[in-house]
């Protein structure tokens, strides 16, 4: 894959979580594309980590898997260091990693509630927490959300749909306590997007269709479009952003 002599990111250090698949493998990727050296976090198969990474050094940029389970706040803040000192540095942490536990919600157990806020809610503001420590002037903190977070258009996504709008309060709160020192804070909210866990031929995807303006998926390159918009210098006058790449759901 050609690398452009214009990459916006030469020299910037990007950590992505969950970043072994779907929308986070395409914002891993596009992260280097731009030029960024990219470290992943990722849970389940090594193999399809490493090759992300192998693709990312492929490109002549620095590729890292590393495996953390995000429910683990130890786990959370070993990776951003390790990252910081196998890199020399972080300038982007691209919140990704998350669960999906759906279902009405009186038959959702205490265990599927702590769960999903483990990993949807502790995570984020953990992993934010400890790359505060490393950001310096033009840092870039992207959460990825959900459209539930601000339109929940069908029923039984009231657990996830609540550590989704968490998403929002977190990223207005640190946009406005790291602004003072450059560094931004945003998240993105994706509709129906075509990945191996919501695939655009599966179960219910005409339904999702229909609640779209455009009537179509998405890919996890659009996401991964605004997510590079926003890494870069393009992205320094925004902050505390709520972006939907939803095909017009919330329209």
């Amino acid at each position: 894959m050609a690398i452009s002599t214009m990459a916006r990111l030469d020299g910037r250090v990007a950590l992505v979580t969950g970043g072994s698949r779907g929308i986070g493998e395409a914002v891993a990727l596009r992260l280097a594309e731009e030029g960024a050296d990219v470290a992943l976090t990722y849970q389940g198969s090594t193999e399809r980590a490493e090759a992300v990474a192998a693709k990312i050094t492929a490109m002549g940029r620095r590729g890292w898997a590393v495996r953390a389970d995000s429910a683990d706040p130890q786990e959370v803040h070993a990776v951003v260091e390790a990252v910081a000192e196998r890199f020399g540095r972080l300038d982007i942490l691209v919140n990704n990693a998350g669960i999906g536990v759906l279902g009405p919600i009186g038959e959702l157990g205490l265990e599927d509630v702590d769960r999903v806020l483990e990993v949807n809610v502790r995570a984020p503001f953990l992993y934010a927490q400890a790359a505060s420590g490393h950001l310096t002037e033009g840092g870039r903190i992207i959460t990825i959300g959900s459209c539930v977070a601000t339109r929940v258009a069908f029923p039984g996504v009231t657990l996830y749909g609540t550590s989704k709008a968490a998403m929002v309060g977190l990223t207005k709160a640190l946009a406005r306590e790291l602004g003072p020192r450059g560094i931004t804070a945003n998240v993105v909210n994706p509709g129906p997007i075509d990945t191996d866990t919501n695939p655009a031929d599966g179960p219910g995807a005409d339904f999702q269709r229909s609640l779209t303006a455009l009537g179509d998926f998405g890919r996890g390159a659009d996401v991964a479009a605004t997510v590079a918009h926003l890494a870069g210098e393009d992205g320094r006058y925004i902050s505390g952003a709520v972006i939907a790449v939803d095909g017009g759901l919330a329209a």
